[in-house]
C-alpha cells in the first residue's frame, strides 16, 4: 500500500522534493504539498483504492504523511468490511 500511496503522491502531490527520499512519517505539507494538491491526492486515492473519504476525515492531519494516509485508508477498508 505504501508504494501505491507514494506513486499517487508523486503524480498528484506536486512536492518540491523527491517522494522516495522522504520517510513515511515526513510532513508532506513541509515537503511542498499545497492544500489544493492534497485534494488531488485524495481524489486519486479514492479512485485507486475504491473508497470515499467522509467529511470527518477531510482534515490536514489525515493527509500530512504517508503514514497518516495509510492509516486513513486502512480505517476506511475496515469500516467497509463491517458493512
Amino acid at each position: 500500500m505504501t508504494k501505491e500511496i507514494r506513486r499517487i503522491i508523486t503524480e498528484y502531490g506536486r512536492l518540491s522534493v523527491d517522494i522516495t527520499a522522504l520517510p513515511v512519517d515526513a510532513d508532506l505539507y513541509q515537503a511542498g504539498m499545497t492544500s489544493h494538491a492534497s485534494i488531488d491526492v485524495m481524489l486519486a486515492l479514492e479512485d485507486h483504492f475504491d473508497v470515499e473519504f467522509p467529511d470527518g476525515m477531510l482534515t490536514r492531519s489525515a493527509f500530512e504523511s504517508i503514514t497518516a494516509i495509510e492509516a486513513a485508508l486502512l480505517k476506511l477498508r475496515a469500516e467497509a468490511a463491517v458493512r
